[in-house]
């Protein structure tokens, strides 16, 4: 929709790991031209959804909200939802992240970064999950990933919900220092609890990611380290779902 930015990066991403996507703008939506039980898999971009006026995502999900029963039919057939950066602060406008108990309920927020500013720049994640679809490509790694926006804190309703979504597994990735020792200011560059940078539904089919994963494709594209990346963050982030194709 207007004010999303980051589509193109996505739409070549998606079709460098071996998909055939599809352009969908909320007028195609509204127009009946294109809808969404048609795709097995569903990206929200990241950008500045309707400028970020209320909070960043806020208008964007009440506009998709007309279009809930599809999005809880694309979910209960276990087709995948990803949202990245203002993607990931629309699904927690939803209700569907992180959507412990299976309820659509909105319980968490993306804060304003505890600096207070707009953070762009490099940092590093690594896998803390047993989420299938990731296993594979990011066990063991820490991997660079550029990050680009102002409310990203991750904050739950309260420590019920925090404490459903460790008991559940739902966080995929933390926030880390390149050699994994730890985390803090200016690696965590939002204050995000536990350090979280991405997480999943109960069922780890909805996924929301702070960080750009799309944006380092290849590894000419990353921050020169010192490290040796032999492919960029986004390919070893995008691949696993050529599997996940096969059992949707």
């Amino acid at each position: 929709m207007e004010g999303t930015n980051n589509e193109e990066e996505a739409y070549l991403s998606l079709q460098r790991s071996g998909f055939i996507p599809d352009y969908i703008h909320i007028f195609d939506l509204n127009s009946g031209r294109k809808n969404l039980l048609d795709y097995d898999v569903l990206l929200i971009p990241g950008g500045f959804s309707a400028g970020d006026y209320i909070r960043a995502g806020a208008i964007f999900a009440a506009r998709l909200r007309a279009y809930i029963r599809d999005l809880q039919k694309f979910n209960d057939l276990n087709r995948v939802i990803l949202g990245i950066c203002n993607g990931f602060q629309v699904l927690s406008e939803l209700g569907m992240l992180p959507d412990t108990g299976n309820k659509m309920e909105r319980s968490m927020v993306l804060a304003v970064n505890e600096s207070n500013r707009f953070e762009c720049r490099y940092t590093y994640f690594n896998y803390t999950s047993r989420n299938k679809i990731f296993e594979s490509a990011f066990r063991d790694r820490i991997m660079q990933v550029p990050v680009a926006h102002l409310e990203g804190r991750v904050l739950f309703k309260n420590e019920n919900i925090l404490d459903e979504v460790l008991q559940n597994d739902q966080i995929l990735f933390k926030y880390t220092n390149p050699d994994g020792t730890g985390s803090g200011y200016p690696w965590n560059p939002n204050g995000s609890v536990m350090d979280i940078a991405g997480i999943s539904n109960e069922n780890g089919n909805v996924i929301g990611l702070m960080p750009h994963p799309e944006r380092v494709y290849y590894n000419f594209q990353m921050m020169p380290d010192g490290h040796v990346h032999e492919k960029g963050t986004g390919e070893y982030f995008l691949r696993p779902y050529i599997i996940t194709q096969k059992i949707i």
